[in-house]
């Protein structure tokens, strides 16, 4: 993904209303599906929206979020430029937003509140993050595409600690921390590798455990899959796999494969709940040529489309 300058008609997304809460939903059913969040790259914000068409026509955006003056990272703002990553994750019995920009921009936000960061640095524009991650010691895993790492910052230490250690990665675009197996694994262009972390919180040291050749080039986007602690989904240029770290294989033999696999998917995720499964990939004659306006789902089968929007990720929002 390059940054590129949009287009008045894109824009038009950032209209989009924000309920003072999340809004409610009309029967059980509604609220096992849960929400999902977008890194919506026109209005240059982070959407959380129910998982329903009603709020999707509407544009009933539960919760927005970009770094501003209010919650203190007003002096980080200029590399928050084409959100390219979004996740909620869980430490100490608090939820935080993990996000991203290829501007340089990355932080881990306190949910709902999002009045501050637990973390936040500008990492480097030209070094285009793609991805992040919430370590157990209180650090954060990064991932750069053009940068080619994978690095630990030590967030642990304070609130805007840079101090970091790196790990080469050629086209580093997806971090996901196991803890069944108590390691780090990435995606890059050619390799899924997995990364453990030593040292200590201050002094982190990274050092390669495994590494996978990806069945096809690209590496994308790297996910759990829920329930099934052997498994990670990995999307490339050319498909969406699912990788067994047991056997160490790539397999296009899951259910309803026909439906979720396809070129240049930018994101996937499986709702804990439901087993439902989301799906985000470029969208032919977008005006952003890496992004789109509709997002697929699995189990039910079913699209729901924001008209105007420029998403790049969309994943299941299950707090």
């Amino acid at each position: 993904m390059k940054i590129m300058r949009k287009s008045l008609a894109a824009l038009a997304v950032v209209g989009l209303s924000v309920a003072a809460s999340a809004p409610a939903v009309a029967d059980a059913g509604a609220r096992d599906r849960g929400s999902i969040v977008i890194t919506e790259q026109a209005s240059k914000r982070i959407l959380v929206l129910p998982a329903d068409r009603a709020s999707w026509h509407g544009r009933k955006v539960g919760w927005a979020w970009a770094p501003n003056a209010a919650n203190g990272l007003a002096d980080l703002a200029g590399s928050w430029s084409n959100p390219s990553d979004a996740k909620l994750a869980e430490r100490g019995g608090e939820k935080y937003l993990l996000t991203s920009a290829s501007g340089g921009f990355t932080a881990v936000v306190p949910y709902p509140a999002g009045d501050r960061a637990y973390w936040a640095a500008n990492v480097g524009g030209p070094a285009n993050p793609h991805s992040i991650e919430l370590l157990p010691d209180g650090n954060v895993a990064v991932a750069a595409s053009t940068g080619g790492w994978v690095r630990i910052y030590t967030a642990s230490q304070g609130q805007r600690s840079t101090t970091y250690t790196e790990y080469r990665l050629v086209g580093a675009h997806g971090v996901v921390w196991d803890a069944g197996r108590n390691v780090l694994w990435a995606l890059g262009t050619d390799a899924l590798v997995a990364l453990n972390v030593g040292g200590t919180p201050a002094a982190p040291v990274l050092t390669e455990q495994r590494s996978v050749p990806v069945p096809s080039k690209g590496g994308h986007d790297l996910q759990p899959v829920p329930g099934r602690p052997d498994l990670l989904w990995v999307t490339t240029e050319a498909g969406v796999y699912q990788f067994s770290k047991t056997s160490g294989g790539f397999s296009q033999r899951y259910a309803g494969v026909r439906e979720i696999d396809r070129p240049h998917v930018k994101s996937v995720s499986t709702n804990p709940r439901t087993g439902q499964i989301l799906t985000a990939s470029v969208q032919d004659g977008h005006l952003c040529t890496w992004c789109t306006d509709t997002v697929r789902l699995a189990f039910p089968r079913a699209e729901l489309a924001l008209h105007g929007a420029w998403i790049y990720k969309a994943r299941w929002w299950i707090g």
